[in-house]
């Protein structure tokens, strides 16, 4: 998916701008990068996170930068910062985007046959260089935002950083979130406001849907006003959101509390005690166990000294090994043990699969699973929060074809949970994972646990509800 954050300040902004940026690591596994704004023009920084956290590699880097604007940038795949030089001036910009119709908008670009791309990568155009190429056909950079907004397919949130101070833009259906924070002499720009409580920033507002504001050090300046339609992502309260975050606010963690109590009001498990898969099990687990009345546990613990969560190579293989390696089982409070896990939901299953292998291997009498979301059976377009390549390795769609015996098959009649084709669907993958029971959560339930109007939340990958324009 992808992170950004950046700051506008009246004084030196690079401290703020470097944690700020780190606080979003949890949201990208690729790039990370900064750039700042100074007497000297723009100052930045890119390197490969895959394998070393953040913060690490920009330690030197920060204590080069000085400047009283920035932006930051964490990245599942792209390069960023981009500093492009154009008729709107010299700017610097980042994006968190899923660009569905990017070989169209190329194929545009060169069609003006003065237009090229330097960017490349192995994945080949990079999104953000053609999102500037929008922005650059406008008379001013909130008329080429908007643009871009209006053109771009999937989502594409942005920070702009300009002689005119730091431009802030959500997408055009608010699939993710822009949250605005203040302090004195400097106002900020993240996805995530768990970035804001340590740097001295406060909630100012949260941008709606294709808003976009510019900042100064003084104030923030309304550009183009929010759209009536919002789609937010509600697998972000699931799983993609720090605990501590908020977003149009209501907080991740009290979200996972009630995804998990409205499991337990809808189960009759007997079982031992209750765990959680961590991270994002854990708020789930938490929420059942205080339901139920059923003690909650730690038989699984993850080992984070040397294993961060920015530590997600590309490779699939790899990253099976890393969440293995991760978590380490505890044998005395699993043996002979009926446990129930709360998961925050079940996508491709593999490597659940070896973590409910290994819970047996330590001698657990019975495994239970609880996924807080229902199953997913729609690969997500709008926000590449899924690496899989089809959406066939998907565990719900893999137990559709079981059961169909052929790909081609219009999943409806499985997302009703009340349905014998659901059932069929569910008792498929319980019996692949080797589970002893396995009941999901019903999307009333999870919409219910977030609070917001499900017209107001994208919830394609459960229901393949999608918006008119897209």
């Amino acid at each position: 998916m992808g992170g950004f954050f950046g700051v506008i300040s009246k004084n030196d902004c690079v401290p703020d701008l470097f944690y700020g940026t780190d606080y979003h690591s949890h949201l990208g596994t690729s790039r990370g990068g900064l750039a700042v704004k100074n007497g000297d023009g723009i100052q930045r920084h890119i390197h490969d996170i895959t394998t070393t956290q953040f913060r690490s590699k920009f330690e030197f880097d920060i204590k080069q930068m000085h400047g009283r604007s920035g932006i930051g940038v964490i990245s599942d795949y792209e390069s960023q910062p981009l500093i492009i030089g154009s008729h709107l001036g010299v700017y610097a910009i980042v994006t968190v985007a899923a660009v569905s119709n990017l070989a169209e908008l190329a194929r545009g670009a060169f069609g003006n046959r003065a237009t090229h791309f330097s960017e490349m990568s192995d994945l080949g155009i990079n999104p953000t260089e053609v999102v500037a190429t929008l922005i650059n056909q406008g008379g001013s950079f909130a008329e080429g935002i908007q643009i871009a907004q209006q053109t771009v397919r999937g989502s594409c949130s942005i920070l702009l950083l300009t002689d005119e101070g730091l431009y802030a833009a959500r997408d055009r259906l608010g699939r993710t979130p822009v949250v605005i924070g203040a302090k004195e002499g400097a106002h900020a720009a993240a996805v995530e406001s768990c970035s804001f409580p340590n740097l001295g920033y406060e909630v100012k507002r949260y941008l709606g849907p294709g808003e976009i504001v510019r900042l100064t050090p003084e104030g923030v300046e309304p550009v183009q006003a929010p759209g009536g339609r919002m789609q937010i992502c509600a697998f972000l309260w699931v799983y993609f959101g720090f605990p501590a975050s908020c977003y149009e606010g209501i907080n991740v963690e009290e979200v996972r509390y009630r995804c998990g109590m409205a499991l337990a009001r809808r189960d009759n498990a007997q079982v031992d005690f209750i765990a959680g898969i961590p991270d994002s099990g854990t708020g789930h687990a938490i929420g059942y166990a205080t339901q139920s009345g059923i003690p909650y546990r730690r038989p699984y613990v993850k080992y984070t000294p040397t294993w961060p969560r920015s530590f997600m190579p590309q490779d699939q293989a790899v990253r099976d090994l890393v969440a293995r390696m991760k978590l380490i089982p505890i044998r005395s409070m699993i043996e002979n043990k009926r446990i129930l896990f709360c998961e925050d939901s079940i996508v491709r299953g593999t490597q659940l699969k070896d973590a409910i292998r290994i819970i047996y291997d330590y001698g657990a009498a019975e495994v239970h699973m609880r996924p807080a979301c229902p199953p997913l059976v729609f690969g997500c377009k709008f926000l590449n929060f899924s690496r899989s390549k089809s959406e066939l390795d998907l565990a719900g769609r893999k137990a559709i074809l079981e059961i169909e015996g052929k790909a081609s098959v219009d999943p409806a009649d499985y997302i009703n949970p009340d349905s014998d084709k659901h059932a069929a669907m569910v008792e498929r993958i319980r019996q692949r994972m080797g589970l002893t029971s396995l009941k999901y959560q019903r999307l009333e339930d999870l919409v219910s646990a977030i609070g917001l109007p499900k017209d107001r939340l994208c919830t394609y990958c459960w229901d393949g509800a999608e918006h008119a324009d897209w």
